[in-house]
């Protein structure tokens, strides 16, 4: 198995078929392939060797899926970067991993001059922006233009593709090696998910970046169909664009879910487009509350659901809530609102602090493996052991399995909040707050008490125009959960920090409340 197989069979099976469109232009799979071959062409002549890393510092474009198919052409290794990421951060994961190239866009420019200048692995930068190109960088387009096609290394199995790295907002941040064989068989979950096909309208809003387009990415060029980009996710644009593209399949974030929605409620005009293409709404990266999933479902009434549960560890994918799931019999019996079972090829369990399986409908942590699981952290072998211990991959999520294999994610286990010597998942707190009509969006974190060791601190969005006390919202949560779950102080605020794909940055909303306590949670 190897990343551009589906890009092989497409180019001959379809050559002619629309392979991207991006910005009002479109390029059929025969352009598309050729430029690939180009890039990598390029890449081996300016020294890139074998296993080589090259990074791309880039908004969603054509050339961001071009990169994706280029690199592992050319022999050479992925590096994503994280576009959130300070100068700092970026400079510690291109050193770490001693990436000696980088593609860098216009909207990353003056950023990438800075990661430039303070890198001591970089030797070339590649400027794929549509202006002139800065002093010192070599032109996109003129290395593809100027360099002739070369045949496709094939590297694949369980050589590395790309080192993805992770975290960063608690100390630096860990490179996740991931094989082909890693990527290409959660990808097969993924083409079970989005029920991707060659007439497929595939819509990339979240970040390229992020694994979870990759695999998106991946399981389209396996099956064919069309790549329509956006830069960035800008809702009132992606809405019009489903509608005017007849998108058929897309992935999101519940946040991303939840401001489409938002967008929709707040303009008429939006309101009268037709969303009748949509196949496939995949979700994930967080939780979903029920009234959201609700929400979107009456709105994108021609649609399947699917959620997908995983982490980059996992390539991403662990569980799989597929569109079957989404019905009347499961919301009924509760299993809607799992994460799913197990994806293809794929085994999950839930173990005790001693790696022992624990009984069905207990809490402990979800632990997975199958070929998708991670070859390990880039240079850090005790990190590695660690997570991978026993042959599984421990993800750091508190859940419970049923008895037919539904997996149900409780919370991280560092987010839980253990108060008067009670576990308290904070999951289960803000479900009880996002089901009260005001609430836009929540985080429920545990805070310092010199008594309890936490309590319960939950901060709040509203809904535009909406009000609410902090006694109404304690009053709220205790008709729906015990006493002691139920929030102790109440926090109002106009928006909550998010990270690229939507999650919420506890880690931001903890930092105040424990900066020089003991209890550093991540």
């Amino acid at each position: 198995m190897y990343i551009t197989q589906g890009l092989h069979r497409h180019l001959q099976k379809r050559p002619n078929a629309i392979a991207v469109r991006y910005q009002g232009r479109s390029i059929t799979y025969a352009e598309f392939g050729d430029r690939v071959a180009r890039l990598a062409g390029a890449l081996k002549n300016l020294g890139v060797a074998s296993g080589d890393r090259v990074a791309m510092l880039s908004v969603n474009s054509q050339r961001y899926i071009e990169y994706y198919q280029a690199v592992p052409w050319a022999d050479a290794v992925l590096n994503p970067v994280n576009i959130r990421w300070s100068a700092a951060e970026i400079v510690y994961s291109l050193d770490d991993s001693e990436t000696s190239v980088l593609i860098v866009d216009d909207t990353f420019l003056a950023l990438g001059k800075k990661v430039v200048a303070d890198s001591k692995t970089l030797r070339v930068v590649i400027y794929a922006g549509d202006g002139e190109t800065p002093e010192g960088m070599l032109n996109y387009e003129a290395l593809i233009v100027g360099n002739e096609p070369v045949e496709d290394a094939r590297r694949g199995g369980d050589s590395l593709l790309g080192i993805f790295y992770t975290g960063g907002t608690t100390g630096f941040p860990k490179g996740v090696m991931l094989s082909h064989t890693n990527v290409g068989f959660s990808a097969l979950g993924v083409v079970n998910s989005l029920s991707c096909q060659a007439h497929t309208q595939y819509l990339h809003v979240m970040p390229m970046f992020h694994l979870a387009d990759f695999s998106a990415m991946t399981a389209l060029f396996m099956t064919g169909g069309t790549h329509v980009v956006l830069p960035s996710f800008v809702p009132k644009v992606v809405l019009q664009t489903i509608a005017s593209e007849r998108i058929t399949e897309l992935l999101l974030a519940p946040t991303m879910i939840q401001m489409l929605l938002d967008a929709r409620d707040a303009d008429p005009e939006l309101q009268k487009l037709d969303f009748s293409s949509l196949e496939r709404v995949g979700y994930g990266a967080s939780p979903i509350t029920r009234a959201l999933l609700d929400r979107a479902r009456a709105v994108f009434t021609s649609a399947g659901f699917s959620q997908g549960y995983g982490m980059t560890e996992l390539a991403p994918l662990a569980t799989l809530l597929t569109p079957e799931h989404h019905s009347a019999e499961y919301e009924a019996n509760g299993k809607m609102y799992s994460a799913g079972q197990a994806a293809i090829c794929v085994e999950v369990r839930i173990v005790d602090a001693d790696d022992n399986e624990v009984p069905r409908g207990t809490v402990g942590e979800i632990a997975v493996r199958g070929p998708n699981m991670m070859l390990g952290y880039w240079n850090k072998p005790e990190a590695t052991a660690e997570a991978l211990r026993g042959g599984w991959m421990h993800t750091g999520d508190g859940g419970y399995m049923d008895d037919e294999g539904f997996v149900f994610v409780c919370d991280r286990i560092k987010d839980m909040i253990v108060s008067g010597g009670e576990n308290i998942y904070s999951a289960e707190v803000e479900t009880a707050i996002a089901s009260h009509p005001a609430v836009a969006q929540n985080a429920v974190i545990g805070i310092p008490c010199t008594k309890w060791g936490e309590t319960v601190h939950a901060v709040i969005v509203l809904k535009p125009g909406a009000t609410l006390t902090s006694e109404e919202i304690v009053a709220h949560c205790r008709e729906r959960i015990a006493g002691y779950k139920c929030p102790r102080s109440v926090e109002f605020r106009e928006a909550l920090p998010l990270s690229s794909v939507g999650k919420v940055l506890k880690t931001d909303l903890r930092e105040p409340f424990w900066a020089g306590r003991k209890r550093g949670v991540a």
